[in-house]
């Protein structure tokens, strides 16, 4: 079955339906955040990691109107999508592996990476390479969700998926994006990386909505690598894990606009 060695595959059909119900219900309001942040630093050379369809990407042209920005993804797929939407102005699109980047030493002003960092095979690596490419004195900005329970929509959405695979649950969104939530293995893999100033972790709670129930359960279950667990198990099923993970929703949250919390940490450490 699929599993962790497939939780950074987004392809195929993921990229549209990530960007069309995925960042509206989860990403924007962290995007948000995050640019807010970033452009209190005042940066000139920016550098975005794991930068999905672009949804910090175009946060950080509005709060960054001067900076140079470059946003890197592994996934070509979510960058052709990224592309495909645009920006206010120029960004440099460019496929990366968070482990190699692709760029000088002390190139950049701040590295920014939102909801990435769990997807990152070795946290303490990959915080080093971005420390690489910091300058003396730049700041890598980062979130991550906190545990599924804090997340009202992922977990609901965990669980009723579950029901239909009981001797082997799908726990994509339990394993990995919900995964790497205890802010004390956060500080000690950043102090890992070579970082020896503290980071600074805030916890973030926010409000996901949507106009339907269908809307989470079209995002987690058909547009993230929950799919490709599904449809390792019975590609027949994707529908009717959607319709499932949608009754789900409904009956916690009712059957018309829905609103759930949503939590994160948010970590920045200076270079």
């Amino acid at each position: 079955m699929s599993g962790a060695a497939d939780d950074r595959v987004f392809a195929g059909a993921v990229p549209r339906l990530y960007e069309s119900h995925l960042v509206p219900l989860i990403f924007a309001p962290y995007a948000q955040d995050l640019a807010r942040r970033a452009a209190a630093l005042r940066p000139v050379r920016v550098l975005e990691m794991a930068a999905g369809t672009g949804a910090v990407t175009r946060a950080l042209v509005a709060a960054l109107p001067a900076a140079t920005i470059v946003a890197t993804d592994l996934n070509q797929g979510m960058l052709d999508e990224a592309a495909r939407i645009g920006a206010a102005r120029p960004v440099e699109w460019r496929q990366a592996d968070a482990l190699a980047l692709p760029f000088d030493d002390a190139s950049f002003d701040l590295v920014v990476c939102q909801f990435g960092v769990m997807f990152f095979p070795a946290k303490a690596r990959d915080f080093a390479e971005a420390r690489r490419v910091l300058r003396a004195g730049g700041t890598l900005l980062f979130n991550t969700w906190d545990r599924i329970e804090d997340n009202e929509f992922a977990d609901v959405v965990t669980d009723a998926v579950g029901e239909l695979f009981p001797g082997d649950p799908p726990r994509f969104l339990a394993r990995t994006p919900h995964g790497y939530h205890d802010v004390a293995t956060v500080a000690r893999d950043v102090a890992g990386a070579g970082f020896t100033a503290t980071p600074r972790i805030e916890t973030v709670t926010l409000r996901s909505t949507a106009d339907s129930p269908r809307v989470p359960a079209i995002a987690y279950c058909q547009g993230t690598p929950l799919r490709n667990e599904i449809e390792a198990r019975d590609a027949a099923r994707l529908a009717e894990a959607t319709d499932v993970a949608t009754a789900a929703v409904a009956r916690r949250f009712g059957s018309g606009p829905v609103d759930g919390r949503i939590q994160a940490h948010v970590v920045a450490v200076a270079r």
